[in-house]
């Protein structure tokens, strides 16, 4: 009998001549057990493992799962009537918690450092029939990518993460800390201060570094450089730019492994953008991007004229970032937490601007005549973002300005006085924008988009029902 990713035509011929070398390698170096994960609609990696006999089986049928985990928000609670007709998302095959599978990317098997044991696989879902699952973020990137290939452009995306790294004091792994979500860990610092690159500090970071750093690059992931960030226990890692899908790959991987990493070694690693800890500061994800023409293999934003960042090309994709950021924001910053970091002259943007070499605006454009590193880079998003999601949205719009060959407004030199529309202020403005946004139903679909608001508002709904410390604070003596 034909299996299912033949029978449904799933995989290209690289695909197929990778997934005999994955079981070649698997048995030759006597591997026990492979992870086959999927990047949720919170860009959390979930799965499951099968041992190393049940691989060809597992790779060729695909692994079920229940469609329950599609429907979560970030405390793991179900916030779709899954027993209800078309399980609360209007589909009858996710009616009652059914199974959808998880049908493994060959091309992106990895050996896990850590966990020597252990392979590693990125999957796709699918339905049983074999069409794609519409809530599959990592297909929703493919779908933008296949657009812009189309069009006759790869997308080029350079990663800048921030994040914090602790040391772990109290783990919290009694019963009572157990909930949805649990208590978070007591962690204490490793540096004092704000000390932004200084060598004294990222010697005090070293031991925890070289631990993460090995580990990442025997993963295969195109690390760059560490740095020593602004607040206390703040670090920046950034990679090699890399070619369409490979980019959002290795940060969905990075992020999982660096927290994995961290705890076998006692520490914590967080991409919370900014948590509530004395002194700490807020964290971002800086993404450079640019499209390369597939027929010169030249970057396509590269300006002709001497004083232009950009190329006329690099300005549409410009304008189209700048007119769909409110609704963009809903991806690029999609936790109530992202917004705390949005201040004035806090080096994060609140409004939809651009300017030349200018950590102050939204999208920072760096580019001469000639300059074969000419980018965007868009300084909105938060490292907890879903990079499929992240990704794919800056394509809709930047393909959007594009097609409509529209033009960005003046260089903002001045990126917190200069007029110009206001960014989101809370997750609840993003998604408001979003509902409205007729570039991104177009792009992603009238289906993701109302099934991605409502986990966010269920999110939104469950944090406002609870009594925060500020208001403990304000009303309890007073009145």
């Amino acid at each position: 009998m034909e299996r299912f990713v033949d029978q449904h035509g799933l995989w290209t011929p690289e695909q197929h001549k990778a997934a005999k070398a994955v079981e070649k390698e698997v048995a030759e170096r006597g591997l026990g057990v492979i992870r086959f994960s999927f990047a949720d609609q919170h860009g959390i990696l979930r799965g499951k493992t099968v041992v190393a006999e049940e691989l060809g089986s597992a790779m060729h049928s695909g692994v079920g799962f229940t469609t329950t985990l599609l429907a979560k928000d970030t405390s793991h609670r179900t916030v779709f009537p899954v027993f209800t007709k078309g399980g609360g998302f209007g589909l009858p095959e996710m009616q009652g918690a059914a199974d959808v599978l998880m049908v493994a990317d060959p091309t992106t098997f990895k050996v896990l450092p850590w966990a020597p044991h252990t392979g590693w696989l990125l999957c796709d879902l699918y339905f049983a029939d074999g069409r794609p699952v519409p809530f599959s973020t990592r297909q929703l990137y493919r779908d933008a990518l296949k657009r812009v290939n189309d069009a006759g452009y790869d997308y080029v995306a350079g990663l800048e993460v921030e994040f914090h790294v602790f040391k772990v004091e109290d783990a919290k792994m009694r019963p009572e800390d157990a909930g949805q979500p649990g208590n978070p860990p007591e962690v204490s610092l490793l540096t004092q201060g704000y000390n932004y690159l200084t060598e004294l500090r990222y010697d005090q970071y070293d031991e925890i570094y070289e631990i993460l750093r090995k580990d990442i690059q025997a993963l295969g992931l195109p690390l760059r450089s560490m740095e020593v960030e602004f607040g206390p226990s703040q670090a920046e890692f950034t990679f090699r730019p890399g070619t369409n899908m490979e980019s959002a790959d290795t940060m969905v991987l990075f992020r999982s492994a660096a927290k994995q990493i961290a705890r076998r070694h006692g520490h914590h690693v967080t991409f919370m953008c900014r948590p509530k800890l004395p002194n700490i500061f807020s964290s971002g994800w800086h993404l450079h991007q640019s499209l390369v023409d597939r027929k010169t293999q030249k970057n396509a934003f590269i300006p002709t004229e001497d004083g232009q960042p950009l190329s006329q090309l690099g300005r549409y994709f410009l304008a189209g970032l700048l007119e769909h950021a409110p609704a963009s924001a809903a991806f690029a910053a999609p936790t109530i937490n992202a917004y705390r970091r949005y201040r004035p002259y806090s080096l994060a943007p609140d409004r939809a601007i651009w300017g030349k070499d200018n950590r102050g605006v939204m999208c920072r454009v760096l580019g001469a005549k000639g300059d074969p590193a000419s980018r965007i880079e868009n300084r909105l998003g938060e490292p907890a973002a879903n990079p499929y999601l992240y990704m794919a949205s800056q394509l809709l719009a930047g393909m959007d300005g594009m097609a409509k060959q529209a033009e960005p407004p003046p260089s903002a030199d001045t990126p917190y006085e200069t007029p110009a529309p206001a960014l989101p202020r809370s997750l609840e403005a993003a998604l408001a924008a979003l509902k409205d946004s007729a570039c991104y139903r177009a792009g992603f679909g009238d289906t993701f988009v109302d099934y991605f608001l409502h986990i966010k508002q269920a999110e939104i709904a469950r944090f406002l029902l609870d009594v925060s410390d500020w208001e403990h604070r304000e009303y309890f003596e007073l009145f």
